[in-house]
């Protein structure tokens, strides 16, 4: 009587256990259950409004040569962009010195590419009419959640959930290393096919020849050392 006993008290025992593991794990999500998180489902990578201006002081002189190369490199920045106008900003009060460097800033950007109907000429209000020359356009930035600031215990979980950082870091990394954050939004269009290259490929596969173009000197001999450094 007391083995019969024994045997129904540890199989209840182990039906218990069983039941109690089996609540610590989720569900499916066809049962009810949540469905399992990925590292981009928690923190998804958005955008936000953003500017991408520089300041440029006045100079008698004009455009020195470090504010020629920042200009040009938001020039380049303006061309990838595809954005609004391009707005040079002056101090208010009509300081010619202050003019001159603004007409200046208009006449490189033109020379660097940026069309003159993109560009806008505009003035702010200042303590200084010599203040700085403010240029820049609207753009758009790659932002993640607030998150990695605090960690519980994750050596103990009583839902068998992830950590509330999961995902954080793959997040706050893509965010800082797109290029262009309006690929986020939608994808590209697809530049045009090259029509000429495809034609020499189509010819020299008809006629049973090498359709790759024929590797540099310094790829095929494999001349690593010969680099530039």
């Amino acid at each position: 009587m007391s083995r019969t006993m024994n045997r129904t008290a540890l199989a209840a025992l182990s039906t218990a256990l069983a039941l109690s593991l089996g609540a610590c794990v989720g569900g499916p999500a066809s049962l009810g259950g949540e469905p399992p998180l990925t590292p981009t489902s928690r923190y998804v990578l958005q955008v936000e409004p953003n500017l991408d201006r520089i300041a440029l002081a006045v100079h008698d002189a004009g455009l020195s040569p470090a504010q020629a190369g920042a200009l040009q490199a938001l020039a380049g920045r303006y061309a990838q962009a595809e954005g609004g106008p391009l707005v040079i900003e002056t101090p208010a009060g009509d300081d010619p010195v202050a003019l001159n460097q603004a007409y200046a800033v208009q006449a490189a950007l033109a020379g660097w590419g940026v069309p003159a109907d993109r560009i806008r000429l505009a003035s702010y209000a200042a303590p200084d009419p010599r203040a700085p020359v403010v240029v820049g356009f609207e753009t758009v930035r790659a932002v993640v959640p607030q998150c990695g600031r605090t960690w519980g215990n994750l050596s103990r979980s009583g839902d068998n959930q992830s950590a509330s950082n999961f995902g954080c870091a793959v997040t706050a990394n893509l965010a800082a290393q797109i290029a262009d954050p309006r690929d986020i939004q939608q994808p590209r269009a697809m530049t045009p096919a090259d029509a000429s290259r495809r034609t020499v490929v189509f010819d020299q596969y008809r006629a049973g020849k090498q359709t790759s173009a024929e590797a540099e000197t310094l790829i095929r001999e494999t001349a690593v050392s010969r680099a530039v450094n």
